[in-house]
C-alpha cells in the first residue's frame, strides 16, 4: 500500500526528542523508548525515517552476545527510506525533504575506487574497512542519547529504528519521489545485494543456467536479477518447501529440496539436472558446506560462485586445488558490489518502468510499536520482509 508523506518541522542545529526501539540485551524483545537524536555534524544529515524493514543482519545483531561487535544498548535496522530533516556542513547534494535511503556500505566518491568507473569493485578505499564505529567520520561518538543522557551505539552507520537518525553522506542516496517509499526501502540492503550479484558480479547472460542456495529474501532477488538478464533455467536450493511456490514469481523454473536428495549431495543432483553443472551459483545462506557445495555444482572450465552469506560460525571454506584448476572460480560480495549512488538509482529506474518485481517481496505490514512481531515472523520464516510504518 503506498503511502503520502507527510510534512514535517525543522529543528535545524538542535536535538530532537522521538521514539527509539533500542535493543538494551542480546536476545531480547525490543523497547521503543523517548531519546534525543543530536543534530548532524559536518558531512552528516538528519533523517526522518519514513518506513523501515527487518533484514536477516538486524537479527545476527540483535543475538550478538559477545565480541566487539555485540553492544548494547543499541539502536538495530539497517534497511530504510527516509526524508532530509537538517544537515550539517560540508553536505552538497542534499537538500531539505529530499527522499534519501540510507545504505550500510559506504560510497564515498573521493577514493579512487568509489571515483573509477572502470573497476569493477566497491570497495571503498576511505572507508570500508571499518565496522566497528558508531559514526563514520567521528568514531565511537554517537548521536543518541536515553532518557538519563547516556549514549546509545548505532549499527553500521544506519540504525533507522528510530524516528530520526544521523547519517554521514558516505551512507545516503537521494532517490526520486515517483517510488512508494515501501517498496524503496527495499533497494537499501537485501534486495540490491541480490541483484547487484547477479548483475554486476557474476554478470549472468542470457540463456545461463543458475542455482541459488537459500532462498530469502537475498536469494529471491538474486532470482529476480537472472531472470531480468534472461537466464534460461534458475535453480532454487531451500529446506522450507512454500520457498519454492513463492520462488515462481522471481522466475524459479527448478527446485532442489536437501532433505529429499537421498544419498546423493545437492551438487550431484544439480549437475544431473543440467548435465555437468550450472553456469552460474550463488550462495546465501552463509554455511561453509553449502559454499563448497554451491561451488561444485559449477560447470568445469567456466563455472562461477558468487558467496553472499557471511559464515555463520567462522568457519573456513574447503576447496579441493585439482576442482580450482579445472576452472572453475569463485569470489564473495558485499552489497551485490554495487556503488550505492551509481547504482541505486538505476534500479530505482527499473521499477518505475515496471520491469523489477519489488512488490512481492513485502509480504507484512507493521505499525512501529509491534516491531517485535516482525522479529518473530522473520525468525519463523514466515516473511520475507515486513514493512515497519514509523508514523501509520
Amino acid at each position: 500500500m503506498d503511502k503520502k508523506i507527510t510534512s514535517f518541522s525543522s529543528n535545524e542545529g538542535k536535538p530532537i526528542r522521538c521514539k527509539a526501539a533500542i535493543c538494551k540485551k542480546a536476545g531480547e524483545a525490543l523497547v521503543i523508548e523517548e531519546i534525543q537524536v543530536d543534530p548532524p555534524q559536518a558531512y552528516e544529515v538528519r533523517v526522518k525515517i519514513l518506513c523501515t524493514s527487518l533484514c536477516h543482519t538486524d537479527v545476527t545483531y540483535w543475538k550478538m552476545d559477545s565480541g566487539p561487535r555485540a553492544r548494547f544498548p543499541r539502536i538495530l535496522g539497517h534497511e530504510a527510506v527516509g526524508m532530509v530533516e537538517s544537515m550539517g556542513e560540508n553536505v552538497d547534494g542534499f537538500k531539505q525533504g529530499d527522499i534519501v535511503l540510507p545504505v550500510f556500505h559506504p560510497h564515498c566518491e573521493e577514493c579512487e575506487v568509489c571515483k573509477s568507473s572502470k573497476t569493477k569493485s566497491n570497495w571503498c578505499a576511505k572507508f570500508a574497512d571499518d565496522f566497528l564505529s558508531n559514526t563514520r567520520r567521528y568514531g565511537m561518538a554517537s548521536r543518541f542519547k536515553d532518557s538519563s543522557g547516556q549514549d546509545i551505539h548505532h549499527l553500521i552507520f544506519v540504525s533507522s529504528f528510530s524516528e530520526y537518525t544521523v547519517i554521514d553522506i558516505a551512507h545516503l542516496v537521494k532517490i526520486s519521489h515517483d517510488i512508494p517509499v515501501d517498496k524503496a526501502s527495499l533497494l537499501s540492503c537485501g534486495v540490491s545485494t541480490g541483484i547487484g550479484a547477479a548483475w554486476k558480479v557474476a554478470d549472468v547472460e542470457a540463456g545461463s543456467t543458475v542455482a541459488i542456495f537459500g532462498l530469502g529474501a537475498v536469494g529471491l532477488a538474486v532470482a529476480e536479477g537472472a531472470r531480468l538478464r534472461g537466464a534460461a533455467r534458475i535453480i532454487g536450493v531451500d529446506l522450507n518447501p512454500d520457498k519454492f511456490e513463492q520462488g515462481k514469481i522471481f522466475g524459479f523454473t527448478d527446485f532442489v529440496n536437501p532433505t529429499l536428495c537421498g544419498e546423493k549431495k545437492i551438487s550431484e543432483v544439480i549437475k544431473e539436472m543440467t548435465g555437468g553443472g550450472v553456469d552460474y551459483s550463488f550462495e546465501c545462506v552463509g554455511l561453509a558446506s553449502l559454499m563448497n557445495e554451491a561451488f561444485m555444482s559449477t560447470r568445469k572450465g567456466s563455472g562461477k560462485t558468487v558467496v553472499l552469506g557471511m559464515e555463520k560460525h567462522g568457519a573456513p571454506i574447503s576447496l579441493g586445488s585439482f576442482d580450482l584448476i579445472a576452472g572453475r572460480d569463485i569470489c564473495g560480495c558485499l552489497f551485490g558490489g554495487l556503488k550505492s549512488k551509481l547504482d541505486i538509482p538505476i534500479l530505482v529506474d527499473h521499477y518505475l518502468k515496471k520491469e523489477l518485481n519489488l512488490d512481492s517481496f513485502i509480504t507484512h505490514e507493521l505499525k512501529f510499536d509491534e516491531i517485535n512481531k516482525a522479529f518473530d515472523l522473520l525468525e519463523k520464516g514466515k516473511s520475507l520482509r515486513c514493512t515497519i510504518w514509523m508514523d501509520k
